[in-house]
């Protein structure tokens, strides 16, 4: 089996919390439409993706959306580990069906991806003006590459070019078993919440990873907290009005290149290792370029091989439905399991 994704194809991206969706009208198009909602508003992914699909056609007569033709395959990916064709979204209710969503959208094709899985594939189709280079005197180069970033959850995934072909590596680093390296972060740790008994990764570089690290801090301060949510801490921390939240994001951003660094060991990730998800666009302003780096590359005894891996920040908000819209557009340059992977409608004369 070979995927040919006819067009229409419809585009998503399924969060913890936002779920965005676009449709690609023909190949090589850009998507278009874009509806963003959020997860916790629907019951389930059947009734996101139609209302998403009601959203895009539903504009007022006359209007783009209005003539908008009905998808007739699928790309989405979502926030978990993607077992035998079912995602369970991580940090939301909703349970993503390859199967159930072909059926009951009466699709041709539809391909669930793992949400890292698919911002690796994204990586090709990026232009230039979609990326930020963390390291200014450092290029990506030719080689497997990594993508991870924190959101309300932490993805991490590499990609492997071989033979002119890509190909997605899909993991669930970050939920990887994670301790304190530097002194501060040893007085802090025994005051981070954890979840399900365990400190991963993921507790300390996602949305509520900030604010656990920042509540940690004014434990050990003997200080109240003042903010609840991530959105108001990281504002704070941005416009300069509270020191103690911009200490909160430099601590994340040390912590995210020590993980960025050792991320890029276990790949061998040559290629660059890339940074997305939707905290870092936002506190972009606060990276220091030279203290991320030196952080990254702190791994005695292999430093000087990590000093030559560029880092890259991806400020284009539909990176992935950009590299969902190229893979429908020219499935053959991704070397995946079709037969496995894709659900089809049966053609019967």
């Amino acid at each position: 089996m070979t995927a040919k994704f006819p067009h229409p194809v419809l585009v998503g991206d399924i969060g913890g919390t936002n779920a965005r969706f676009a449709l690609v009208e023909a190949p090589g198009g850009a998507p278009e439409a874009s509806v963003q909602l959020h997860t916790h508003d629907h019951a389930s992914a059947h009734d996101g993706v139609v209302a998403a699909i009601a959203a895009m056609r539903g504009g007022a007569a006359g209007s783009t959306s209005a003539r908008l033709p009905a998808p007739r395959s699928m790309i989405v990916c979502g926030a978990g580990p993607l077992v035998d064709g079912r995602i369970q979204l991580t940090n939301a209710g909703w349970v993503l069906d390859q199967q159930a969503l072909l059926d009951e959208l009466g699709l041709e094709e539809c391909l669930l991806l793992n949400d890292f899985e698919a911002q690796a594939l994204s990586l090709p189709a990026l232009p230039h003006e979609a990326l930020h280079q963390i390291t200014p005197d450092l290029s990506p180069r030719a080689g497997t590459r990594v993508v991870l970033g924190p959101g309300t959850g932490l993805g991490v995934a590499g990609l492997i070019e071989s033979a002119g072909q890509f190909i997605p590596v899909a993991s669930e680093g970050g939920h990887i078993d994670f301790g304190p390296v530097t002194d501060e972060e040893y007085g802090l740790w025994p005051h981070i919440e954890r979840v399900d008994g365990r400190v991963t990764a993921e507790c300390v570089l996602s949305g509520p990873g900030l604010l656990r690290l920042y509540k940690a801090q004014c434990t050990v301060a003997g200080r109240e907290p003042l903010y609840g949510e991530p959105p108001t801490l990281v504002e704070a921390a941005v416009d300069g009005s509270d020191p103690v939240a911009r200490d909160t994001v430099r601590l994340f951003l040390s912590i995210l290149a020590r993980f960025a660094g050792d991320v890029a060991l276990t790949f061998g990730a040559r290629g660059g290792v890339y940074l997305s998800g939707g905290i870092l666009p936002r506190i972009q302003s606060l990276i220091d370029p030279v203290a991320f780096g030196a952080i990254f590359a702190d791994k005695a005894p292999v430093d000087g091989f990590m000093s030559r891996i560029a880092t890259v920040l991806v400020i284009e908000p539909q990176a992935v439905l950009l590299g969902m819209a190229a893979v429908a557009a020219a499935p053959e340059r991704y070397r995946m399991d079709w037969n496995s992977r894709l659900s089809r409608r049966e053609r019967h004369r």
